[in-house]
């Protein structure tokens, strides 16, 4: 079955590759590949596979020989064996981690295996995520688990049916071979599958392979290993350019500065409207360090991700970023400053004048263009372009927020909004929306307070007589916050349930008011208010997902395959295939999973009974327990 892949490894013929053969850690001077080899893993077998994703490489679905088919799959995409024409190596990169040069960083676990040829010529990097030690892997083991594996295969083909740019996955093999991992960093280690991804990208460059030539650094003192080499930044970028922006290559093939700039106003545009569409579903990626950001402008690197389910702008999804940097809210910001650490590890072959310029005059303006534009469709504004639609998306943004809304189940509602003003109709919407909104027991899980209140007092005494000392343990903002907590905390102690949807029905009754004036304006512009309103709920339905990839849907799909039953893993991955619209045979997510061999997370909730509940559900509250890092 694999036997029809065609390799063309062009970045190995156009980039400097590692002469040395050892695949220990080690620094890697004046190169951006090293060879390498994976490592074998003991029985191998197949947990799922994409074929929309293996379609690209020019793979058909099997026919007769499926299990055959499955056992090729996971012989060679475990790394096992080598398919014919493929080259593995590691690439080389550096990058800025949480604000911070951490200097040589590179593929520690993933290892490029060639680029295959599809069946329209196109060419497609293929890589095994989890293969084995590298000379990046430093002083890891260049494995991955089951735990995230999973998520990552499963979040890198539910982005791209949601139509976001992504790397893409094609098969996910796990094996008896067991790596011991400290899963929440609390000295209580256990034994976990080694398993491999196999990712798919035009490319696996990102803005991090540019920093190799970073001198060192004036706060960390970490340098990139290929410091004052500047024929390789020019070949690189003759590289990426040629063969990704082409038609930048042919527009300005006699000057190498406007080509680089123009190829950076590109990467900034792209950019910009990734994080435009990640904000748009309530996606958060959870670790934009300059070695996670794709130079072609797709989202890459799935780790301790989320999608966010109760609005809340300052959602964090990584339980190790302890200061919210990657917050939901700060991504937009985040992924502009990548790109001005981007634009200095292009010097001298763009100068910093130009590609500062260009940064301050396209990324703010393109994101919120097509940020809005997004909004628009997801909100059935389909007709007219008014300046007060930036606020009705900020109004609806307050509404969600001040009554715990699920992010994405609120929106997916409001294309079932009738614009006629029979109170009967708003009266039983209020109760559709209301139903979607935090209920008191689930916000006195989000504002729990999070420090103990001896040494809440001890940080406020600590802040006042020795602000030095303090700023090495905290922030007044985590402070501040741990306050607002204690004191909504408080607050929730004597709100009744019916007090809570009195307040949440007031709320949405303001907004829906906003909401029904606007689309007045929309019915008073055109001829025909029935097509028009038909048009408008399928712009709407295809825009608003009915499925996400939620922490506890991948939580649930982790534990059934932990304990030996793949079928999750695979019901998830048709389900997130069509996330728009009603999935046949899909009703319920399986939560009887048995408590044997569950996470240590699961374990922590498993004395409240998982009921069966629909996939488009808001999070059970055992799921507000979840911590990915």
């Amino acid at each position: 079955w694999l036997g029809a892949l065609r390799f063309d490894n062009l970045a190995l013929r156009s980039l400097p590759v590692d002469a040395a053969e050892d695949s220990g850690p080690r620094a890697v001077p004046g190169a951006c590949f090293s060879r390498v080899r994976p490592s074998p893993l003991q029985n191998p077998r197949l947990v799922a596979m994409s074929l929309p994703a293996l379609a690209l490489l020019g793979l058909e679905e099997p026919a007769a020989e499926r299990e055959a088919a499955e056992a090729e799959a996971a012989l060679y995409f475990s790394g096992n064996r080598l398919l014919a024409g493929s080259e593995p190596a590691a690439h080389c990169y550096c990058g800025h981690q949480f604000g911070s040069f951490a200097g040589q960083l590179g593929d520690g676990a993933a290892m490029y295996l060639g680029e295959v040829l599809g069946p329209g010529g196109e060419r497609w990097e293929i890589q095994l995520k989890g293969a084995g030690l590298t000379p990046f892997s430093r002083q890891a083991d260049g494995r991955k688990v089951l735990r995230s594996s999973i998520r990552e295969f499963l979040c890198s083909e539910a982005m791209f049916h949601l139509g976001i740019p992504t790397t893409r996955a094609g098969t996910c093999v796990t094996s008896d071979s067991k790596v011991v991992r400290d899963v929440f960093y609390d000295g209580n280690p256990k034994s976990e599958r080694c398993t491999v991804v196999l990712r798919i990208a035009s490319t696996f460059i990102r803005f991090g392979s540019f920093e190799i030539f970073k001198p060192p650094d004036e706060y960390t003192g970490r340098k990139g290993p290929s410091v004052n080499r500047n024929d390789i930044r020019i070949q690189m970028l003759d590289y990426v350019i040629s063969t990704f922006y082409p038609e930048i290559q042919a527009a300005y093939s006699d000057n190498s500065i406007q080509r680089n700039a123009a190829f950076f106003k590109e990467i900034t545009k792209r950019t910009a409207r990734l994080v435009a569409e990640w904000q748009c579903v309530g996606f958060c990626h959870g670790v934009l360090n300059t070695d996670n950001m794709s130079i072609v402008g797709l989202t890459i690197d799935y780790g301790p991700f989320g999608f966010m389910d109760r609005y809340d702008p300052e959602h964090i999804c990584n339980g190790s970023d302890n200061t919210g940097r990657y917050a939901y809210n700060k991504q937009p910001e985040i992924c502009k400053w990548n790109l001005g650490k981007l634009a200095e590890a292009l010097v001298p072959e763009l100068p910093l004048e130009i590609s500062e310029l260009i940064l301050e005059e396209e990324y703010d303006a393109e994101f919120e263009k097509h940020y809005l534009q997004k909004m628009r469709k997801k909100l059935g504004l389909i007709q007219l372009e008014l300046e007060e639609d930036s606020k009705l998306v900020s109004e609806l943004l307050e509404t969600m927020h001040l009554t715990g809304g699920d992010f994405t189940n609120i929106f997916y509602l409001l294309s079932s909004f009738s614009v006629d003003s029979d109170p009967s109709h708003l009266e039983g919407f209020l109760e559709k929306l209301t139903s979607q909104c935090a209920s008191v027991e689930e916000l006195k899980v989000a504002f729990k307070p999070q420090m103990d209140p001896r040494q809440l007092s001890m940080m406020l005494m600590l802040a006042q007589s020795n602000p030095q000392l303090f700023a090495l343990f905290g922030t007044k903002a985590n402070i501040n916050k741990e306050l607002e907590r204690i004191e909504q905390f408080s607050k929730l102690q004597q709100l009744t349930a019916a007090d809570l949807l009195s307040r949440n029905k007031r709320h949405w009754k303001e907004w829906l008011e906003k909401y029904r004036v606007r689309l007045q304006k929309e019915i008073e512009s055109v001829s025909d208010a029935d097509t028009w309103n038909t048009h408008r709920v399928r712009v709407m339905n295809s825009n608003n997902p009915k499925y996400i990839l939620r922490n506890y849907i991948a939580q649930n799909a982790i534990e059934a395959a932990e304990n030996g039953d793949f079928s999750e893993v695979r019901n998830v991955l048709k389900l997130l295939e069509n996330p728009f619209q009603e999935a046949e045979g899909f009703g319920e997510v399986k939560e009887d999973t048995e408590e044997e061999g569950a996470s240590a997370t699961a374990a922590a909730c498993a004395q409240e009974t998982r009921s069966r509940i629909p996939y488009c559900s808001k999070p059970p509250l055992w799921a507000s327990e979840l911590c990915v890092t």
